[in-house]
């Protein structure tokens, strides 16, 4: 695997500078082919405005590459710059080139470096993710639920004391009453006073 990822824009910028050098004859201005729409209406395809087209594309490709995390180093910013910085010079220096087709692809080349440089910054400030992680998307945290304990083995509750028993009465009838009531006690005839009796001598005979 490459640590340098070749600068897309390089390509249409380097097919301008091989037709003005290489094919003077050639005019980027003279339509190549012409293409008629639904409406009816034919619309001639320059050069230029393939090469517009190219640069279009490869920008686009050049921004998802580097969206990707750790697909651009810094040695691809300073090839950026520098392709960006020669293809200024040449606007302004070079006669040929001072059209609105290269004006456009050098604009190009600067939208390329200027957003690495703002993707390499967003990726700076955000927290690095490599290797697998990075192809994984990033799912949402499951609740987390704390583990219900289970319950201990029963303890057999005391015994309640007994209640105090009360002694059972017997249920008594007025029938049982009255023949469990006392008779009356008979004195003796004997011993009633004024019968006659003679009492035992108190003194003992001599």
């Amino acid at each position: 695997m490459s640590m340098v990822g070749f600068p897309l824009l390089l390509i249409p910028l380097a097919i301008y500078n091989i037709i003005v050098f290489l094919m003077p004859s050639v005019s980027l201005a003279d339509p190549v082919l012409k293409l008629t729409l639904m409406s009816g209406t034919e619309w001639p395809v320059t050069l230029s405005d393939m090469l517009l087209a190219l640069g279009i594309v490869l920008l686009l490709f050049e921004i998802i590459k580097g969206a990707r995390p750790g697909a651009k180093f810094l040695t691809d910013h300073l090839l950026s710059l520098i392709i960006f910085g020669a293809a200024a010079a040449e606007f302004v220096l070079w006669p040929r080139f001072g059209t609105s087709t290269y004006f456009l692809l050098a604009l190009l080349a600067m939208a390329d470096f200027l957003s690495g440089i703002t993707l390499r910054a967003r990726r700076g400030m955000a927290p690095a993710v490599s290797g697998r992680a990075a192809r994984v998307p990033m799912e949402a945290p499951e609740p987390q639920f704390e583990p219900v304990p289970k319950p201990s083995a029963p303890v057999a509750a005391p015994a309640p004391a007994p209640a105090p028993v009360e002694p059972i009465q017997p249920k008594v009838t007025p029938a049982d009453a009255a023949s469990a009531a006392p008779s009356p006690v008979v004195a003796s005839p004997e011993l009633q006073p004024g019968n006659g009796a003679p009492s035992a001598p108190d003194t003992p005979p001599r």
